[in-house]
């Protein structure tokens, strides 16, 4: 799928130090695992019996634990675009503002609902589908189960939002694509980047 030239040879990159971090806002160091979601997804109460009897102090530290959207953030800026030697966070392809994330209510065994819009560097990329897809995956690989994912294009964004749209929210579809050796491969490698 790479190709010799692609959609938009000069895009705009953001440095670094401009993509949304949580180190300014995080203010004690971390201890223990090596995975900053090992208490989310292993010892989280989605997973134990919140009925016993510390289940009420279980259901305030799944709060306190409940992923944000800087979070996701985190888990995608790092995908690696399809055509340059760049991240979706580098590129602004994905931005904070545009993760909007639905907690459960009253239950942290409930489902949540992650949106996310991309933004494409140029709006008739050809390459649109294959990164939503590549967000998708990394997302379904890196939440827990009661997540449910939505990623589209931002309206307006994208020549063919709409069109887009569908086929990222189309399981038969996505599991095709994700069966097509050359298309996995893509995905892949585009995913070879991130962190977590």
């Amino acid at each position: 799928m790479q190709r010799d030239t692609p959609d938009n040879a000069n895009p705009t990159i953001l440095n670094v130090s401009q993509l949304p971090s949580r180190a300014q806002k995080r203010s004690t160091a971390r201890v223990g695992s090596d995975s900053k979601y090992d208490s989310v997804v292993l010892s989280s109460p989605y997973w134990s019996d919140a009925s016993s009897d510390d289940g009420q102090e279980a259901r305030e530290e799944a709060a306190d634990d409940a992923l944000d959207e800087q979070e996701i953030y985190d888990l995608i800026s790092t995908v690696s675009d399809p055509e340059h030697p760049h991240t979706l966070g580098e590129l602004n392809v994905v931005r904070l503002p545009d993760i909007h994330l639905t907690p459960p209510r009253d239950n942290p065994r409930g489902l949540a609902n992650v949106l996310v819009e991309l933004t494409p560097t140029i709006n008739h990329c050809s390459l649109a589908t294959v990164i939503g897809l590549a967000v998708r995956v990394r997302l379904e690989q890196a939440l827990p189960p009661n997540y449910r994912i939505d990623i589209r294009m931002k309206e307006g964004s994208h020549a063919q939002d709409d069109q887009v749209n569908k086929q990222l929210a189309d399981k038969e579809r996505v599991a095709a694509a994700l069966e097509n050796d050359t298309l996995g491969g893509v995905v892949d490698n585009m995913l070879k980047t991130c962190v977590l």
